[in-house]
């Protein structure tokens, strides 16, 4: 007999990350409802592409989670509904308050609620601050250096006591540099205002912006720039799969780290990016942004030890070239 899977409530599943989950949640047979407030996200995702059900609303709004979850049997979250650019963060860190940590609040309340206990979060890297060891690794110290990031890192807390009070199991993955698209050319990272390297970089190959910049040239890395753990959007969606099934069937409250294990310099990103799409790029060269770490470089061996995970698409030019067909396509 065919068994049917649970129904999975993916907030946020309109945006980048959210949206590559929902396709990989879809095409494992599960039925999947998405809450998205479209503010960041992209409604021709979900009723275009990913066809499936879209509900806007927003996490704050208490009486509509209710009676979302009133109406469906709900089996576990995906909570991706979070602002993510550090720069606004900085300047209106009351905005990322109220979104990220206020209305994680009033969601988790909601799933007590409704007897909902199984959540995945995707959090951030950005909550261990300026690296101390290399590889990163889970229990690297935790020094958020912007509201963004401690944003993540207090919704990281209230889940470890929802653990504790109310037996909410969650699955916490701490990201390092998302990048890539559909292979299939379906979905792909489109932001406003786009604030990425790799997106900036493809945009300014397509000569939608004039040039791209490299802010500090003199870390002390082989090429002078900064280095970054970049993971291919599709391997964050496939570990975000097992983390449900691992949830499903009865696992214990875990973090992990879900990055590449290796760095690539934002030169060897734009190098890849010049072969990739056969176009020469102005490069202007200007000062360190401030809180830049020269090396963000993360540890994904206990993921891979208690899930089962690795990345499928750990090459810098398959994750490039997968953007560049997306963004080809979406700009033309």
């Amino acid at each position: 007999m065919l068994q049917v899977k649970p129904i999975i409530l993916v907030t946020g599943g309109a945006g980048y990350i959210g949206s590559h989950t929902v396709l990989a949640l879809s095409r494992a047979g599960y039925r999947v409802i998405v809450l998205d407030n479209l503010v960041g996200g992209h409604q021709e995702f979900v009723a275009d592409i990913l066809q499936v059900e879209l509900v806007v609303g927003d996490i704050c709004d208490r009486p509509m989670l209710d009676r979302l979850f009133a109406k469906y049997k709900i089996a576990a979250v995906l909570h991706f509904a979070a602002y993510i650019a550090v720069g606004e963060s900085v300047s209106d860190p009351a905005k990322y308050y109220r979104n990220n940590v206020s209305g994680t609040l009033t969601l988790l309340e909601a799933m007590v609620a409704a007897n909902v206990k199984k959540l995945v979060f995707p959090s951030t890297c950005a909550v261990y601050g300026m690296p101390k060891q290399l590889p990163m690794t889970e229990d690297h110290p935790k020094d958020p250096l912007n509201p963004y990031a401690t944003s993540k890192w207090m919704m990281e807390q209230m889940l470890e006591d929802f653990d504790r009070a109310y037996n909410l199991r969650s699955i916490v993955f701490r990201f390092f540099n998302a990048a890539g698209a559909n292979s299939e050319g379906l979905l792909g990272e489109d932001h406003h205002p786009e604030t990425h390297l790799i997106p900036l970089v493809l945009l300014a190959a397509l000569g939608k912006r004039e040039s791209i910049s490299i802010c500090g040239t003199d870390y002390p890395t082989p090429d002078g720039t900064c280095l970054r753990d970049y993971i291919h959007v599709s391997d964050l969606a496939n570990a975000h799969i097992l983390a449900l099934e691992y949830l499903l069937a009865g696992g214990k409250s875990e973090v992990f780290n879900l990055g590449n294990g290796n760095g690539f310099s934002v030169r060897e990103v734009i190098e890849t990016a010049k072969q990739v799409t056969g176009k020469e790029l102005k490069i202007i060269e200007c000062d360190r942004r401030l809180g830049d770490a020269p090396i963000l470089v993360g540890s994904s061996d206990k993921v891979r030890e208690i899930l089962g995970w690795c990345a499928q698409y750990p090459d810098l030019s398959k994750i490039i070239t997968d953007a560049w067909q997306w963004h080809q396509q979406r700009h033309r």
